[in-house]
């Protein structure tokens, strides 16, 4: 009879942690959806703000003067810099 128990609280046992295993999948796969969306909206915004901004200078309510300043003090990558035709950015190898 101990081993009919011990059968079936193996089998309860192994039921259990791949319950617990479908668990975490599925929080997991949560997460990701989660920063997708997270992502997403942020691009989003700053998609917007480039518009808002770029809407302003055409309006001549904000002078493209202070955004190239913006952009040269705020870009680093080259290929970054050369879509506002900014020079590549001194990098020290020090």
């Amino acid at each position: 009879m101990s081993t009919t128990i011990d059968s079936r609280i193996a089998k309860l046992e192994a039921s259990l942690k791949q319950a617990k295993a479908q668990k975490q999948k599925i929080e997991a796969r949560k997460r990701a959806v989660e920063s997708k969306q997270k992502r997403a909206l942020d691009t989003r915004k700053k998609i917007l703000i480039g518009a808002a901004i770029q809407s302003m200078i055409e309006r001549g309510q904000w002078s493209a003067d202070n955004l190239q300043k913006i952009m040269d003090q705020t870009l680093v990558r080259d290929d970054d810099r050369a879509l506002f035709n900014l020079p590549p950015k001194a990098t020290s190898n020090g």
